[in-house]
């Protein structure tokens, strides 16, 4: 297994994209901790052994802190951060309250950046560390679905990928982004059938990405083959971008 011995923590990791990453990494022989705001218990009972869930609100930086000690006491460090959890919020330009604005850059952008923070500095000390960052399609050329915040706050990820990147290269610690867009999902589920159908028939392969792709983009990005790769931001998006 490629991550045998490994320990990851996965923040939105009681549903979805997260849920799929969590059993993915556990697949490959990771201990996950899955990180969130909602209750995560029964996503870590499913997977069984070497998988635990803890409460975690990105938003907060204490929070972020205690829920990161949880996961070193319980399974004695983290070699894996996935940096998941996201708000995804529709609307014109013209509707956007400051509120709004605020808390989905507040879970998006620095709700990565603070347990990029706490990890890197665990993993620069250990000398061996992976993080990854799920970005979107839209950080790169706007969205499908989402509004011009949840863009902006995208868009601020890959560019903070680069630069956790920069400062732990020469420390044994990778980080690397993934872009994924159309991805089956519940903000997906909410749209109707025929806009689904109008997005599936835009892409080049034809039809809507599956979780468990994300899931094994990750798991390739975790691993310790990926050495030589950090600072990038792997596309997953059927081809509707290509460069």
């Amino acid at each position: 297994m490629k991550l045998d011995g490994l320990v990851s923590l996965v923040t939105g990791g009681a549903q979805g994209i997260g849920a799929a990453i969590g059993g993915a990494l556990h697949a490959e022989g990771a201990s996950v901790v899955l990180a969130d705001i909602e209750p995560a218990d029964e996503v870590a009972k499913e997977l069984g052994e070497r998988a635990s869930a803890v409460s975690l609100d990105v938003r907060d930086k204490a929070s972020v802190e205690e829920a990161f000690a949880q996961a070193v006491a319980r399974f004695g460090r983290v070699d894996i951060l996935v940096n998941n959890a996201a708000r995804i919020v529709t609307g014109s330009v013209w509707e956007i309250s400051p509120e709004e604005w605020d808390d989905v850059l507040a879970v998006n952008a620095r709700g990565a950046f603070f347990p990029c923070r706490v990890a890197g500095a665990h993993m620069r000390e250990n000398g061996w560390g992976r993080i990854v960052n799920v970005t979107s399609l839209a950080g790169q050329a706007g969205g499908l679905v989402g509004g011009v915040h949840y863009s902006a706050s995208k868009a601020a990820l890959i560019v903070l990928t680069k630069v956790f990147a920069q400062a732990l290269a020469k420390d044994g610690v990778t980080v690397n982004a993934i872009a994924p867009a159309a991805i089956e999902s519940r903000a997906l589920d909410a749209l109707p059938e025929e806009r689904r159908k109008e997005i599936a028939e835009s892409i080049p392969v034809g039809r809507l990405g599956r979780a468990d792709e994300v899931g094994a983009a990750v798991v390739y990005l975790a691993s310790r083959e990926a050495g030589y790769i950090t600072g990038a931001t792997l596309d997953l998006n059927g081809g509707l971008l290509m460069r």
